[in-house]
């Protein structure tokens, strides 16, 4: 990567780009809010969480934090949620060791899976419609920086 001389221009742009990270965080502070108080509402982390299981069936909860990229101790609280919610179910026999459970959608899981993937399409086609996929591509690019440099904090 090469260092660019910090224009008055590019150093606006970047502090306008923060602005927008900071807005993003915020609004999913929002909605894991949400998620909290309604059944309809599921947190960014509920939702990965689901498509998780989805895509890759049964699994610890050790293999469901690694795939989510949190914690065992985030994903037991996700898990904790989400078979509150009907969602999942937890089975300890399943792996012969009492201290770890074996988590699995459920229908119902499933059928929210389902609904959330569905709506979000949806939103992103409505909302990113004027944007090519070049642009696109850059700001996927633009989100996966971000998301090391938050690793890196």
């Amino acid at each position: 990567m090469t260092d660019r001389p910090a224009s008055a221009e590019r150093t606006e742009a970047i502090q306008e780009l923060a602005r927008g990270a900071y807005r993003l965080s915020a609004a999913d502070s929002r909605l894991r809010g949400r998620a909290t108080r309604s059944r309809d509402a599921l947190s960014l982390a509920h939702a990965r969480a689901l498509k998780s299981l989805a895509e890759a069936g049964p699994m610890t909860v050790g293999q469901l934090a690694t795939r989510v990229e949190t914690t065992g101790a985030a994903v037991t609280q996700l898990v904790n949620g989400l078979e509150a919610a009907g969602f999942v179910t937890r089975d300890r026999a399943s792996t012969g060791d009492r201290r770890t459970s074996t988590v699995a959608l459920t229908e119902s899981g499933r059928l929210r899976h389902t609904e959330r993937e569905d709506h979000l399409s949806l939103l992103l086609k409505e909302s990113l419609a004027d944007l090519d996929e070049a642009s696109l591509s850059v700001a996927t690019e633009v989100l996966n920086r971000l998301a090391a440099m938050y690793d890196s904090l």
